[in-house]
């Protein structure tokens, strides 16, 4: 097990920052956020410290219906070389859905979905990582998800679910504590029970993010700062195991470096403390055997606080390897159509305003259906930052108005240029100006003239296709 230490999440709005502050020990990044020709400036600085940089993706849907894409996990496997990342890491999540298996155009949810706790989308998770890890080239690393909306009719607890895709698989578990806070808020899902089930010797290294909750629905928002009750999470997985690397993630409104920091040494403390009082608990059981209190203290996994740095006697042991106990069956075809049919109906209902599958919670599928909009808008404005720039205060919206009928069947960069289209299809915006810089903006980006009336009606009832 690679041992990484204390890291932080590197985002290009906080590169300065991440490469002043003290005690980062390894950073990691968005794998679709960079390319590997054209490695920013601040990561190569940082790996020539040497600093460990891992890649964390977020576009592969492992927990889908379909089969992993070759392309996504090529490129995937090509950033793990160029940055000499000893792993790389992804979700246990599904992110389209749709297509060939369920005879219906594909959906984007730009968003990680959370996967049925069933048997037949555990197989079908399985195969999938097992395609994955013989493509990479390093190894691979899966995260819980937090979730706003529960599946009915689930077979098994999280926990059991990732031991059981532990043993079929041998994959390392990436356990992110602020996402099992989350579920424990909006799903009623005990962290201690799911920590207690899961293998703790699966896991890689611990993600510690911060939200808000709102209306009694937490929102695992990465933009806000850790609270004590995901601290308290923290705490209880060290009390199980040593982790070999903790990392706080921040992906928006970003504070000044000294709150980072801050926030840094708020995690470092949790692991200090559970340490110090897990070694002390050992010298006095080692007391009691002896009938006396020894000198020495008894030897145990040391909690790697920072680079050499460990807390309690000994040097940290190697972790036995996770192997799985007897290769898995693949996933037979009916399976993968069921779990095609099911996430097709989901994902639907959620960006195509097609009615609520039977059992599902239609008032919190509403929240995340406006949560998913939500960031859609936002990630638009970033990948096109002249489209709000144009608009001024109508861009949000009305990216909105156009998100509720119009889901994203391709990523954020496709969503930008619909989004631009359907504005000036429909003579907007009303300012002259406005129409002409948007215009111009959409030309240069499309290559094309804005569509004329046949196009536009062969549109619309492709549009209508997708509703039904």
């Amino acid at each position: 097990m690679t041992e990484l230490g204390i890291g932080i999440g590197w985002r290009p709005e906080i590169a300065d920052a991440v490469e002043g502050l003290s005690g980062v020990d390894w950073v990691e990044v968005v794998a679709e956020n960079i390319c590997v020709d054209h490695l920013p400036d601040s990561l190569t600085r940082l790996r020539e410290r040497g600093v460990t940089v891992v890649p964390h993706g977020v576009s592969l849907g492992l927990g889908g219906a379909d089969r992993p894409d070759p392309a996504r996990l090529a490129a995937l496997g090509e950033k793990a070389v160029a940055l000499g990342a000893p792993l790389v890491t992804e979700h246990i999540a599904f992110v389209r859905a749709g297509g060939p298996l369920t005879a219906t155009p594909q959906l984007e949810a730009g968003h990680l979905l959370p996967v049925p706790r069933t048997w037949d989308a555990l197989d079908v998770l399985c195969e999938n990582v097992r395609i994955a890890q013989d493509a990479l080239p390093v190894p691979l690393a899966l995260e819980n998800i937090a979730a706003l909306i529960s599946w009915p009719g689930e077979e098994m607890s999280e926990g059991r679910f990732l031991a059981e895709l532990v043993e079929r698989t041998g994959v390392r578990l990436l356990i992110d504590v602020a996402n099992l806070h989350t579920n424990h808020v909006n799903r009623g899902e005990d962290p201690a029970r799911a920590l207690s089930e899961l293998p703790v010797e699966a896991i890689a290294y611990v993600h510690v993010a911060g939200g808000v909750e709102r209306d009694g629905v937490w929102h695992d928002t990465h933009a806000h700062p850790v609270p004590g009750a995901v601290l308290d999470v923290l705490a209880d997985l060290a009390s199980r195991v040593a982790p070999a690397g903790v990392l706080l993630e921040r992906d928006d409104d970003f504070p000044p470096a000294e709150e980072l920091g801050g926030e840094l040494r708020a995690i470092r403390r949790t692991i200090t403390a559970v340490g110090i009082r897990s070694a002390g608990a050992e010298r006095v059981g080692t007391a009691h055997q002896h009938g006396a209190l020894s000198s020495k203290p008894a030897p145990r996994a040391a909690l790697l606080i920072g680079a050499g740095a460990r807390v309690s006697g000994g040097p940290m042991p190697s972790v036995t390897p996770v192997v799985p106990v007897a290769p898995a069956p693949a996933a037979t075809p009916g399976a993968r159509q069921r779990v095609a049919v099911a996430q097709a109906a989901v994902l639907s209902a959620l960006v195509a305003g097609t009615p609520v599958p039977e059992g599902f919670d239609s008032r919190r599928l509403g929240v995340q259906s406006r949560a998913l909009a939500a960031k859609r808008a936002g990630v638009v404005a970033k990948v096109a930052p002249e489209l709000p720039e144009i608009l001024g205060k109508g861009y949000r919206p009305a990216f909105l108005a156009y998100a509720r009928s119009r889901p994203m069947t391709g990523g954020y960069r496709r969503d930008a240029l619909d989004f631009a289209e359907r504005l000036l299809v429909a003579g907007r915006p009303e300012d002259p100006a406005a129409r002409r810089r948007l215009t111009e903006w959409w030309q240069d980006r499309s290559g094309s003239r804005p569509p004329g009336r046949a196009t536009r009606l062969v549109r619309a009832a492709r549009h209508a296709l997708v509703r039904k």
